[in-house]
């Protein structure tokens, strides 16, 4: 016995509402005037991007994160306000960021 029939047999005179198609919208990230700020580091004698400056919500600030990693096939986190990529990324990052309508500014090299 499913639950359908479960809850026929407990309330026989409910009828059920007929679906209606739910329409997912795609989440559009803040997009900036004041560009970001892309700069390279060494943290414990290992290159890292740091992506700083967003101004936008931290959960958006997240997605843009994921959306890096995966697109770049790299490890990396998102903590204090600022993006940390593994490695010296900094020209695809940047490439990446303009693609979806960001201004950027290198620092460090």
């Amino acid at each position: 016995m499913d639950l359908q029939d479960q809850l026929k047999h407990l309330f026989p005179d409910y009828q059920p509402l007929p679906d209606e198609p739910f329409e997912e919208v795609a989440h559009e990230l803040y997009v900036q005037k004041e560009p970001m700020i892309c700069k390279y580091e060494k943290r414990k004698g290992k290159a890292t991007t740091i992506i700083e400056g967003y101004e936008g919500t931290d959960e958006d600030f997240k997605i843009l994160a994921k959306e890096i990693k995966t697109k770049l096939s790299v490890g990396g986190t998102f903590k204090e306000g600022a993006i940390i990529i593994q490695g010296d990324y900094r020209d695809k990052i940047m490439t990446l960021l303009k693609e979806k309508g960001f201004k950027t500014k290198r620092v460090g090299g």
